[in-house]
């Protein structure tokens, strides 16, 4: 049901976001407590405002209505992914090299199934990420397939 929706939805939303000038970072639609929930997810090179939400979101809200894809009631947020914004595709990870990345695995590599550092290439095969132990600088090698998720970091 929920993947449903988040094709039909990206489906609606990516001419008004490509209208715009905006990418589409992420679409979900998941159940919190008793409630449903509409969330997209939209940024630029140079990040979103209210406006670009705000436009977004009542252009989307008219298609829905119209359309009516989505049986029970839920609440439409459209939003900036914020400043640890996921990497869902290759060229989102193309586009963070230089930058501190996290990254989750569905196995481990080196007895870890996490690992948080700069991001120094992407080939589009093979993640290369500078991790920080103590006082050294270690490279650790990432196979993509092996990555189940990853995003930007924020470092302190």
């Amino acid at each position: 049901m929920s993947d449903k929706v988040t094709t039909i939805v990206e489906q609606l939303v990516t001419p008004i976001v490509t209208e715009l000038q905006l990418e589409l970072v992420d679409v979900e639609f998941k159940k919190e407590g008793k409630n449903w929930f509409l969330r997209v997810y939209i940024d630029t090179e140079n990040g979103v405002d209210i406006e670009d939400c705000g436009t977004v979101s009542e252009r989307l809200s008219e298609l829905l209505d119209e359309k009516d894809p989505i049986p029970q009631a839920y609440f439409l947020e459209v939003s900036s992914p914020g400043a640890e914004r996921p990497l869902k595709k290759a060229t989102d990870i193309e586009k963070a090299v230089g930058k501190n990345i996290h990254v989750t695995l569905y196995e481990p590599i080196q007895g870890e199934k996490a690992f948080e550092g700069k991001l120094a290439s992407f080939d589009g095969n093979e993640l290369t990420l500078q991790t920080k132990q103590k006082t050294r600088v270690l490279e650790v090698v990432i196979p993509y397939e092996k990555v189940a998720s990853a995003r930007l970091a924020v470092v302190f």
